[in-house]
């Protein structure tokens, strides 16, 4: 009936979606998830596996793609709101697209920032990224504003354009320097678990610090150039 005989097999065979798979599975020494991916990716490529043979990151790494498509997502949807406000208030179109470009700028000094820091791209960046595109347009609104108060009592646009930026930019500097101080000990890595929410700070505040620069250069520009 039968030939019993000793061999080497595995020891469990795992499923997933009703295919035999073999799940390979390690922790990170240094670096970041996505470099060892890469890794992984390259010691891959360099091997000839079967046509029948099917290799998927899994893990930590999968999630990580979920969350980061979620989050960008939810960046552009944002954005959106943003414009929708500052739209309505302005009952104006460009107006509004004039603001919405210190979001690029912002977006600019944090990679800026997360470069000089070392620091790597994380969900928690992202989630400063969303952050930003709701703060940064707040001084560039502040100018805009000012402009067009004083070219409503008559005022001729270059004119306003210099007193607007004249008479803002105090309380837009108070306003960066609040919030970027405020931030400062989240970015220093101070309590426990502050190794988590550092990035965001960081991202927050290198973000608004340039953003902030640009904003009284660029919007006054293009103010005069668009409007």
């Amino acid at each position: 009936v039968a030939q019993v005989s000793l061999n080497l097999g595995p020891s469990a065979i795992n499923r997933i979606s009703q295919q035999r798979v073999a799940i390979v599975s390690a922790n990170l020494a240094h670096g970041d998830l996505n470099e060892a991916v890469l890794a992984a990716r390259a010691i891959i490529d360099e091997q000839t596996l079967p046509s029948a043979i099917q290799v998927r990151f899994g893990g930590q790494n999968e999630e990580m793609e979920h969350s980061f498509k979620s989050l960008q997502i939810a960046l552009v949807l944002a954005v959106f709101l943003v414009y929708l406000v500052m739209a309505s208030q302005f009952e104006s179109l460009i107006h509004p697209l004039l603001i919405l470009i210190a979001v690029p700028m912002a977006v600019g000094g944090s990679i800026l920032g997360l470069y000089v820091t070392q620091t790597h791209l994380s969900v928690v960046v992202f989630i400063g990224l969303i952050m930003l595109a709701g703060i940064v347009v707040n001084n560039a609104i502040v100018l805009v504003d000012r402009i067009n108060q004083l070219r409503q009592q008559g005022i001729e646009k270059a004119q306003a354009i210099e007193d607007a930026a004249k008479s803002r930019l105090r309380p837009i500097i108070m306003t960066t320097m609040t919030t970027a101080l405020g931030l400062a000990p989240m970015a220093l890595g101070l309590g426990d678990g502050s190794e988590v929410r550092a990035p965001m700070a960081i991202t927050v505040i290198f973000g608004l610090s340039l953003a902030t620069l640009l904003t009284l250069v660029v919007i006054p520009a293009l103010y005069s150039l668009f409007d």
